[in-house]
């Protein structure tokens, strides 16, 4: 399978290893210049990809419904086949993930199924469960898209938009979907976490990230609740994001 990616500062070779998991609508441009200043700012390497179906990874074919399992499946198959066949040894050097909203699950739940592999996770807005609050905007945005440009404004992260939008979209609004939780993988992840959230996210409620303190022992897990944020905190406060990701990663012993 074809999969979009790139490195940032590999020059930094012996530099902790920050590894970007997009949102459901991301790919490598729409995180723009983000990475760059993050792994700058820290001293560190950064890899970002697209995954398939998105940015110019391998499109979704057209019939192909995605499962309710997509995120499993991504955190659990697709993560470690390609983080081993671009050469990263994450058994022999664990890395630091940094997920936004489905990239966010995608890296606790690896997390939790690698857990030697990861030496932390920073996570922006990440779904623990589903609310109404999110299918109802989910819902919204299926309709924006049929009526508006959104179409053409997506076309510019997203060789096939499509792909990109119906594979998101129709998972995320399938009945079946509304059952879907991984409260239990998380409550099983071992490494430190920092979990970012805007309190006027669109897509999900503070309680999404206050989980994960809650199922976690005391200590193992950072919080930090962003005023006037909305669901991408790393574009509404990106200066926030970073300071605090870098001061926690100082605190974990990165330098």
């Amino acid at each position: 399978m074809r999969i979009e990616y790139q490195w940032i500062a590999p020059e930094r070779r012996n530099a902790p290893l920050l590894i970007f998991l997009h949102e459901g609508l991301g790919s490598i441009s729409m995180w723009r210049d983000f990475p760059r200043q993050l792994c700058d700012a820290g001293a560190c390497r950064g890899f970002v990809y697209s995954r398939p179906g998105y940015g110019h990874s391998a499109p979704r074919p057209s019939d192909e419904r995605w499962s309710p399992k997509f995120m499993h499946l991504q955190a659990h198959e697709t993560l470690p086949t390609l983080l081993q066949s671009v050469g990263i040894d994450a058994q022999r050097e664990p890395v630091f993930l940094f997920g936004h909203s489905d990239g966010g699950s995608i890296a606790l739940l690896h997390a939790a199924r690698f857990p030697d592999r990861v030496r932390g996770a920073i996570v922006l807005a990440p779904h623990l469960f589903v609310e109404d609050l999110s299918v109802d905007s989910i819902a919204k945005v299926r309709t924006v898209y049929l009526e508006t440009d959104l179409r053409t404004k997506l076309g510019r992260y997203h060789a096939d938009v499509d792909s990109a939008f119906w594979g998101w979209n129709d998972v995320w609004l399938d009945p079946q979907f509304r059952s879907w939780n991984i409260e239990a993988e998380v409550a099983g992840v071992r490494c430190p976490v920092l979990a970012m959230q805007g309190v006027r996210d669109e897509y999900g409620s503070m309680r999404q990230i206050r989980r994960i303190a809650e199922l976690r022992p005391s200590g193992a897990t950072e919080l930090v609740e962003l005023d006037d944020c909305g669901h991408s905190p790393h574009r509404d406060q990106p200066d926030r994001v970073i300071a605090e990701t870098v001061r926690w990663l100082k605190s974990h012993g990165v330098r």
